[in-house]
């Protein structure tokens, strides 16, 4: 990758893998199969790659999520979102402000709320993404 041109992470995530490097990513569907192609392009980079990616939600998410292989960190870019993490039967919920970040740990099962419309950037290990209805 060259340095100076611009990304629009809202449209094309990067990855960062092994050996410092940031590869460009197919311009992002939300579809399973786009995170199925992703995991199978940088599968080399195993447990050490992360996915890089920017996201606006005027809606609250149907689903969890939940990575097994590392840890996610989440940082509100634009508005608020608050998080619902659920591990060892409980659940902790926390708000965050333009600029606040939290980290999901490994294997924690998470969700978000939002109330108008919020940005937050991922920073995700997403070896072994699992996902269930909320």
């Amino acid at each position: 990758m060259g340095s100076g041109g611009k990304i629009d992470l809202k449209r094309f995530p990067v990855h960062l893998g092994r050996g410092a490097v940031i590869q460009h990513l197919p311009e992002f569907t939300g579809a399973m199969e786009w995170y199925e192609a992703y995991g199978k392009s940088v599968a080399a980079d195993g447990l050490e790659g992360r996915l890089v990616s920017l996201h606006t939600f005027s809606q609250p998410w149907d689903s969890w999520e939940m990575h097994p292989s590392g840890h996610e960190l989440v940082v509100c870019v634009k508005g608020r979102i608050t998080l619902h993490q659920e591990s060892g039967g409980g659940t902790a919920t926390v708000t965050l402000e333009e600029g606040e970040a939290v980290v999901n740990d490994p294997g924690v099962w998470h969700t978000a709320d939002v109330s108008g419309a919020a940005t937050a950037l991922f920073i995700t290990a997403g070896a072994g993404t699992q996902i269930r209805p909320r």
